[in-house]
């Protein structure tokens, strides 16, 4: 008999499921397709890796209660110490190449992480690097003033120029361009983070390559947190994930540079342009954009216990180390949501760790005081 009834459960599950992943494959395809468009400079040197956080999770008790806890390891790279900002550079570098840049000048904080790696990266391919960074942070202890990130500012040998906070510090790189173009040099210029839509084509990249290891792993991750300051991280991923059928939903950043609102209206913003940039004319609404304000405490930059517990929690559980501007704050918002019930039986949440580990030792005194 032919009627659908006596067909097994089982063989239309499987059916299904079939039918499910070869779409999931097509919208990769196309994604790919579309990211395929832009030059790129290959600066990751393959997909970064995602690891279960065991320890973690038995401390919590997330085993019992079958929750997953994963981390996806971009502070796991090999240039300029790695980071989330590499991916990002990707993609300006790539731009930069093609239209034979010699000089690129950014901005950023004193302990800026895609400065440093923007100097890194200029540093491997040889192209003049000039930094222009202000005191965006009330501190000034010697070791934020001289150590981590502006130690290696120094050692990949870019050219630092230090600002009062306040400053229009892309203003002032703006007007150095000009002034080298003037003189014959072929000048480009990054704002803050490098979080422009092409710069974002970076993360629309790591959601594909996200669902890839999902589809390895055989789970796949009900969400994924990252720490959120200029805003290009979320708002790749969110393009990505709504390219691959996913919804821009299923990323949800904590705001480590401004408040709430604020963060969402730039990320909604820069998430329409990435998705246009990519070709894509769906309006993202403002209510499909998940973040979350409660861990920005005093200030950008500025300490607060929750981020140092939880950075603490990650290095003496799992030996690995988070930063205190970006992800250590994501992750203690992470842990709030784990520990008041957010999730249930059978989820699975991703961490992208970003990276920014040099600045633990810019704020050697905020953890042995």
């Amino acid at each position: 008999m032919t009627d659908s009834a006596f067909i097994p459960p089982a063989f239309l599950h499987r059916v299904t499921l079939t039918m499910v992943n070869n779409e999931a494959r097509l919208m990769q395809t196309q994604l790919d397709k579309s990211l395929s468009v832009f030059a790129r400079a290959d600066l990751l040197q393959g997909p970064t890796p995602i690891q279960r956080a065991t320890r973690i999770e038995q401390l919590l008790g997330l085993d019992k209660q079958g929750i997953g806890l994963f981390l996806k390891r971009d502070d796991h790279m090999l240039i300029g110490a790695g980071g989330n900002k590499l991916r990002k550079l990707e993609f300006h570098i790539g731009a930069a190449l093609q239209a034979g840049i010699d000089t690129i000048i950014t901005v950023g904080g004193i302990q800026s992480n895609h400065a440093r790696l923007t100097a890194a990266v200029c540093a491997r391919l040889g192209i003049a690097c000039e930094l222009f960074l202000t005191r965006a942070v009330a501190k000034a202890e010697v070791d934020y003033e001289l150590n981590g990130n502006v130690l290696l500012d120094q050692l990949f040998g870019a050219q630092m120029q230090v600002f009062a906070g306040g400053t229009d510090s892309l203003a002032k790189a703006e007007a150095r361009a000009a002034q080298l173009r003037d003189s014959g040099r072929k000048v480009m210029v990054l704002p803050t983070g490098g979080s422009t839509p092409l710069g974002s084509l970076g993360y629309a990249r790591c959601a594909a390559e996200i669902a890839q290891q999902e589809a390895e792993l055989q789970l796949s991750f009900n969400q994924v947190v990252v720490p959120n300051g200029s805003a290009g991280t979320h708002a790749g991923l969110a393009a990505g994930f709504h390219l691959l059928g996913r919804g821009t939903s299923v990323v949800k950043s904590f705001s480590v540079l401004s408040d709430q609102d604020s963060s969402a209206t730039r990320t909604l913003q820069l998430t329409r342009e990435t998705l246009a940039l990519l070709g894509n004319s769906a309006e993202v609404q403002a209510a499909d954009v998940v973040i979350d304000g409660s861990q920005l405490g005093p200030g950008y930059g500025l300490p607060t216990a929750a981020m140092q517990d939880a950075v603490r929690l990650m290095a003496r559980a799992e030996g690995l180390l988070v930063d205190p501007v970006y992800s250590g704050k994501a992750f203690a918002g992470l842990l709030a949501d784990l520990q008041q019930g957010r999730f249930g039986p059978g989820d699975n949440v991703l961490f992208v760790m970003t990276g920014g580990t040099p600045g633990l030792y810019a704020y050697r005194e905020t953890f042995q005081a």
